[in-house]
């Protein structure tokens, strides 16, 4: 399967000391495969070493799924991606690249060059290159091209083997953009000393069930991310990137003819739509990911932006959900008992709130719901997965909601800058959320 487990175990078999494996050979197979196969990637990290052999600690059925996954194709980014314990997914090239440079700056292998103009090599050959590129290419674009997105969706979480884009691709779609942090935020911890790839993955993203204990690191990239490349800082090394491509011979075409003034104002487009999209938003589980059933009949449209945002919580299950698995287990039972017993179209919340730091969509931002009656068309169901009558979610999982959510269903034009945000029980005859959880919120912003 195209699971980071299945990575895990490949790079157990590569860096055995006992079989003559080192933290460095992973970063050197990725980059005879093709990983860094860009200008920028490759003015950073050298060019790539000769096409390797198999190695013998490798069976041929994992030297197939590593050639498959490490093959870089511009136009097919999605076949280089594999599905993490915690339910997102990840391009491995952005990932090894970021992993290969931390390992070089940190000392271990050939010491990196200096750039001029001097950039970041970490940013540089996990983010700042296909950002710049991105952007460039959509701005000189006729057709509305797009440079960021989209998600997409496995065949089967279980055993997944086939990840299909939900939209138009750029070349900064979800996996990249999410290995490329991950790149960032494992490279910068390589670069404080070496230690085996695989025992970092494993402690960065679990494994395939997780552990009810708590989240993984990895369920923080965006806000690890934000504290180790904030928008400023990704501004700068977007152009700076841009810069070391111009200076190359020959230059690329798809920066012929661009000024230094165009530069800039593309750098300061891509670091604030990344920023917005990828950090300062809460990453949104969608529906085929979780496993939800057809919606049945016909979904009503909502017409944004709207003026309220409710917030329950689930109630049953009564416990809150630390995984992946275990939360999209839950959406399903809810889906299940919103759909068979009560009756309703779909899941009625529009978001549901796991404690594995993830958004799970419900009916979304575009389809009225079934979670505040009489109220439905008006406003946002937002439910946490829980029973928060005497206890509150962890301080995350609020947060979650306070800072993230609600800041971006604004600034994204879902709801309105002077939202109210209500209690359950304000508009119905029921205890949701719970005693705690509605006392908590009442020192939220919105509330009334």
């Amino acid at each position: 399967p195209r699971h980071m487990d299945s990575v895990l175990d490949i790079l157990d078999a590569l860096e055995s000391p006992a079989r003559g494996g080192s933290p460095g050979t992973t970063a050197a197979l990725g980059r005879g495969l093709g990983i860094c196969s860009t200008p920028g990637c490759r003015a950073v990290l050298g060019e790539p070493p000769g096409t390797p052999e198999r190695p013998p600690a490798l069976t041929p059925g994992q030297w197939q799924l590593l050639t498959e996954l490490l093959r870089h194709d511009p136009a097919t980014p999605e076949l280089g991606a594999v599905l993490a314990p915690d339910g997102s997914t990840v391009a491995l090239g952005p990932l090894l690249a970021g992993i290969e440079a931390g390992l070089r700056s940190g000392g271990f292998g050939r010491p990196l060059p200096a750039l001029d103009p001097p950039a970041d090599p970490l940013l540089a050959v996990t983010i700042a290159e296909a950002l710049g590129t991105s952007f460039l290419l959509a701005q000189r674009s006729y057709n509305n091209a797009t440079a960021l997105g989209p998600d997409g969706c496995w065949d089967d979480v279980e055993n997944p083997q086939n990840y299909t884009l939900r939209g138009p691709p750029s070349p900064v779609p979800d996996p990249v953009a999410i290995g490329a942090m991950d790149g960032v935020i494992l490279g910068a911890r390589l670069a404080r000393g070496a230690l085996p790839v695989a025992e970092l993955l494993r402690g960065y993203y679990g494994t395939r069930n997780g552990s009810e204990a708590g989240r993984p690191p990895s369920s923080y990239r965006r806000r690890d991310f934000g504290a180790l490349a904030g928008q400023g800082r990704l501004e700068k090394e977007v152009a700076a990137l841009l810069g070391v491509l111009r200076t190359l011979s020959p230059i690329p075409e798809f920066l012929r003819d661009v000024g230094t003034q165009e530069v800039a104002a593309v750098a300061h487009r891509a670091a604030r739509e990344f920023s917005e999209r990828y950090v300062e938003c809460p990453a949104i589980v969608p529906r085929c990911l979780w496993g939800a059933h057809p919606y049945r009949g016909t979904p009503a449209l909502l017409r944004p932006p709207l003026g309220l945002v409710f917030l329950h919580h689930t109630l049953e299950p009564a416990r809150p959900c630390r995984t992946f698995s275990t939360c999209a287990h839950a959406m399903r039972d809810m889906q299940r008992f919103h759909q068979d017993t009560r009756g309703w179209d779909d899941i009625g919340y529009s978001f549901v709130v796991g404690s594995d730091g993830y958004l799970y969509e419900g009916r979304g931002w575009h389809w009225v719901g079934a979670h505040t009656k009489g109220y439905n068309t008006q406003g946002f169901g937002v439910g946490i997965i829980g029973d928060f009558t005497a206890t509150l979610p962890d301080p995350d999982t609020l947060a979650l909601v306070r800072d993230e959510l609600l800041p971006c269903a604004v600034h994204s034009g879902h709801v309105r800058p002077d939202f109210t945000l209500r209690g359950h029980r304000q508009l119905g005859h029921t205890d949701c959320p719970g005693n705690a959880l509605f006392q908590e919120i009442q020192s939220w912003p919105g509330f009334q």
